[in-house]
């Protein structure tokens, strides 16, 4: 229990009218100073030191990357809980509210066509990029040793890009679906699975973040090199989570934390790495136990990426499974 000093702080910090917005904002995904400004149509240092006070009391959580920092609910405490007792309680039909739900989805479509523009000026060149960045051959063996030599019925490639995972991973399913939001990165995958004479995977235009359901169940999920285009990582897996069916699994390759800022301002990338914990914070929001985490340091430069492998599965049937 909270002593009263601490419960009243927290109760001052919750109570105003932009912090409220704040806080039903950040309960559907983290997101920066600079996304908030715009959604709430205030300035910088308003927003922020909003987010301080919120911060201060434990109703938010602040990771900083780099020159950027990101916000998103606190997970656990009294500040989480208060937090999540006022969210509840919010009317999504309330005018205000109703501006500031339209204004984060028109902020997350402008990242996402941003984002989509950049990958089809970079198709072609994809995989040369990659190799420049990551050492592929340890973290494809790494991707393939992780499903243990099991063949799925169905695998989903989430941002499959040029189809490399799919080219990679074939003979562990026997069907293989890829989605991307880039055409010219699925013309690439095309060309790349026919010449491969892969008959067994196909690939589609999609949204990644807006998934639909109608895709899945699955009983793997691949998501390589794709969460550190979006804001919030953790809201993009919680979407992932819906196409896995009971007692799947789900492979994420990614960066870890880094503070190459060149690649937000000229690849597109919005999260410079994900790190252990915040990984952790996100598979547990979305019913997902971490079974396994390895990483693979670049070796060919002294300010080279370390690129991590996660191996999730669904917490559900695990527990379900140790309850009998």
């Amino acid at each position: 229990m909270a002593e009263l000093s601490e419960l009243v702080g927290v109760l001052k910090a919750a109570g105003e009218g932009t912090r409220v917005r704040l806080l039903a904002l950040l309960a559907d995904g983290d997101h920066s100073v600079k996304d908030l400004t715009e959604i709430l149509k205030q300035s910088q240092p308003r927003v922020s030191r909003h987010l301080k006070l919120l911060a201060d009391a434990g109703l938010v959580r602040r990771n900083a990357e780099g020159a950027w920092a990101y916000y998103g609910l606190a997970q656990q405490g009294d500040g989480a809980e208060l937090a999540q007792w006022l969210i509840a309680r919010l009317d999504d039909g309330d005018a205000e509210r109703r501006r500031d739900i339209e204004r984060q989805a028109a902020v997350r479509a402008q990242q996402q066509a941003q984002a989509s523009q950049y990958f089809d000026t970079v198709a072609s060149s994809w995989d040369l990029l990659k190799t420049l960045q990551v050492p592929e051959e340890a973290v494809e063996a790494a991707v393939v040793a992780a499903l243990g030599g099991r063949r799925v019925d169905t695998l989903i490639d989430l941002g499959t890009g040029t189809g490399r995972m799919l080219e990679v991973l074939a003979g562990s399913y026997r069907r293989g679906i890829g989605l991307d939001s880039s055409r010219e990165m699925l013309a690439v995958a095309r060309a790349r699975l026919a010449g491969a004479g892969i008959g067994t995977a196909q690939v589609r235009l999609g949204d990644i973040g807006n998934l639909d359901s109608s895709a899945g169940p699955a009983e793997v999920i691949v998501i390589h090199q794709v969460l550190h285009y979006f804001d919030d990582p953790g809201r993009m897996l919680g979407q992932a989570r819906r196409l896995l069916g009971p007692g799947g699994d789900m492979l994420i390759v990614d960066f870890a934390p880094h503070d190459l800022e060149f690649l937000r301002s000229e690849h597109a990338h919005r999260r410079l790495g994900l790190s252990q914990a915040q990984m952790a914070d996100w598979a547990a929001a979305a019913d997902l136990s971490v079974q396994s985490v390895a990483e693979f340091p670049n070796q060919n430069s002294e300010r080279g990426l370390t690129v991590c492998l996660w191996h999730l599965s669904d917490k559900t049937a695990t527990e379900f499974s140790d309850d009998r």
